[in-house]
């Protein structure tokens, strides 16, 4: 994704992870199959399942329900994108009969995942297809470098981070469903016991899926303007899928800086596409989104990416935050009611 630092584990770290791994597992191997296959890894015998974040939390718990003890390694109010892992948390990795996570958002994470061993891991992007969308950023970034010289034929600034694929596929509920058959498939396969009501549960959530998607679809379909500013290129799935254009401060990582260029190419986006409002989100820096916001006399709103939830999230879970979502849309697009 973003061209970020790449956090790194040390020697010593991994070492130490090993070391405390070593003495975990010796004093729960009775506990659970040799393989991870036959579930019962927890204490109370339920299925141990370690999440990266919360939207993969969110999909063990709906679909595992009484039948997996689920803990998340990125702990509410921690942006995600900037997660490092202690010893501990190395070694937590280990022990896990199922890892649900999504590769490719949190370096540290997919790093520690691939020296964890274990033998039931759901990768998110591998139940559905991953899309380089456009950030614009990076387009502006260069143009501050290149004068002007790579405008599209429209006229318009479209870069796309240089081909990164975006991560944030959980804001499209389609393809959120897609990697909740995936995790309902890992977490039948690792507890076979279980395998129908963990089937069942998919069918449940995939369900409240749809249903989303059918509230999404109808809410959006009719309003003033298809385009919207937000903080960082989160949105471009839910853009696509429902037929908008995200225009973004930052690229897909939230922390990186936009160019003098950006900023520019946005005053003129915002006049000439109507735009009422700058959203900002829960887990990053608003600041720039409302200097920006002032300097255009537009409002200001919050478009929740869904990376965590806190006590200032507009609701206590994926579908109430998602749904809030769609209203602060409507609103700031000029939705017809």
């Amino acid at each position: 994704m973003s061209r970020r630092r790449r956090p790194r584990i040390s020697p010593a770290r991994t070492l130490a992870a090993g070391a405390a791994a070593l003495g975990m597992l010796a004093l729960t191997a009775c506990g659970s199959d040799a393989d991870g296959g036959g579930g019962g890894g927890s204490a109370d015998g339920t299925l141990d399942v370690v999440a990266s974040f919360y939207p993969m939390e969110f999909l063990a718990e709906r679909i595992g329900g009484e039948h997996v003890s689920v803990s998340t390694l990125t702990k509410p109010g921690v942006e995600p994108h900037d997660l490092d892992l202690s010893p501990k948390e190395t070694a937590r990795l280990t022990e896990a009969d199922v890892i649900v996570y999504l590769k490719g958002l949190q370096p540290a994470v997919d790093e520690a995942i691939a020296q964890s061993g274990v033998t039931h891991i759901a990768e998110a992007t591998s139940y559905t297809s991953l899309e380089a969308h456009s950030t614009d950023e990076d387009h502006a970034h260069d143009e501050d470098h290149d004068d002007h010289d790579h405008a599209d034929d429209d006229g318009h600034d479209h870069g796309h981070d240089h081909g990164a694929e975006d991560p944030h596929i959980w804001l499209d509920p389609v393809k959120y469903a897609e990697v909740a058959q995936g995790v309902g498939t890992a977490l039948a396969e690792a507890d076979p016991d279980n395998a129908a009501d963990y089937e069942a549960n998919t069918e449940a959530l995939v369900a409240d899926l749809a249903t989303l998607d059918e509230e999404f679809t109808a809410g959006l379909a009719d309003t003033d303007t298809r385009t919207f500013i937000t903080t960082h290129a989160a949105f471009g799935y839910l853009a696509e899928r429902y037929g908008l254009h995200e225009e973004a401060i930052a690229g897909l990582d939230p922390e990186s800086e936009p160019s003098a260029a950006r900023l520019r190419d946005l005053h003129e986006v915002a006049q000439q596409e109507n735009v009422s409002t700058v959203f900002f989100e829960t887990l990053a820096s608003d600041a720039t989104a409302r200097t920006l916001a002032d300097d255009l006399g537009l409002a200001t709103a919050v478009l929740d990416p869904l990376e965590g939830i806190t006590d200032r999230s507009a609701g206590a879970d994926y579908l109430e935050v998602m749904r809030a979502n769609l209203e602060a849309l409507r609103q700031a697009l000029g939705a017809s009611s």
